[in-house]
């Protein structure tokens, strides 16, 4: 049986693709303020802003394209049972050949009904807009998880966490919870590699290797190590 290797991807290894992050920009994101466009707040107060934003998010992820970071990840199939977990709402992960990636945040290409949570849609191009409804007849905002809501998907991930053989932390720098928790839900002697240009504030322990590179890099030298490393 291959070892189940669990990765909790971040915005770092889709900012390599050319998608901004709020987080890098003075807390603008695409030079709004996060509560402005990223908040069931900012749904009620201007749903045509939330929407407009969140097409224009969409746009650019249709046009970037994967990274190494992602590709590798993908490849890591071949001699690993790999999940992706990721806070990304892109779908590089994806496009780049990963087949069981978990959107903790939701997605960039699915809608949702504002009436019944579990009425869920694909988008199809880049645009959702005022006037567009569930078959219940209420309006769709985008499927993801906004600052104050949350996180369906938690559960889940901390079960797959636990029962990680290894775990790989891409990308993010450990700040935003409840996903940034997911770590502490891993054997203490589980390998964990943890990349990012930045070291997040992580409590060192002998499982655990910090390399501090962007992710293009830094999971180049993973695939390394255990590729060739102890099975």
């Amino acid at each position: 049986m291959p070892k189940k290797l669990v990765a909790l991807t971040g915005a770092g290894i889709s900012a390599e693709s050319g998608l901004a992050t709020f987080r890098d920009s003075g807390g603008l994101w695409e030079g709004y303020k996060v509560e402005d466009v990223a908040t069931p707040e900012a749904w009620q107060r201007n749903p045509e802003l939330v929407l407009e934003f969140y097409n224009q998010r969409r746009k650019s992820a249709l046009a970037a394209k994967p990274n190494r970071g992602h590709e590798i990840l993908a490849e890591l199939q071949d001699d690993f049972d790999v999940t992706v977990i990721t806070q990304n709402v892109d779908n590089l992960h994806e496009r780049a050949g990963s087949t069981n990636v978990k959107h903790l945040h939701g997605s960039l290409f699915e809608s949702r009904s504002t009436l019944d949570p579990s009425l869920v849609y694909p988008i199809k191009g880049w645009e959702l807009n005022l006037g567009d409804k569930c078959e219940r007849g209420s309006q769709l905002r985008p499927n993801i998880v906004w600052f104050g809501e949350m996180v369906p998907m938690m559960d889940f991930a901390t079960r797959v966490a636990s029962s990680a053989d290894l775990f790989l932390v891409i990308g993010t720098s450990m700040v935003v919870y409840p996903a940034a928790g997911l770590i502490n839900y891993v054997s203490l002697e589980v390998p964990k590699y943890i990349i990012d240009p930045r070291k997040p504030d992580v409590v060192a322990t002998p499982s655990i290797s910090f390399i501090t590179e962007k992710a293009s890099v830094g999971m180049e030298v993973v695939k390394k190590l255990l590729l060739n490393g102890p099975r």
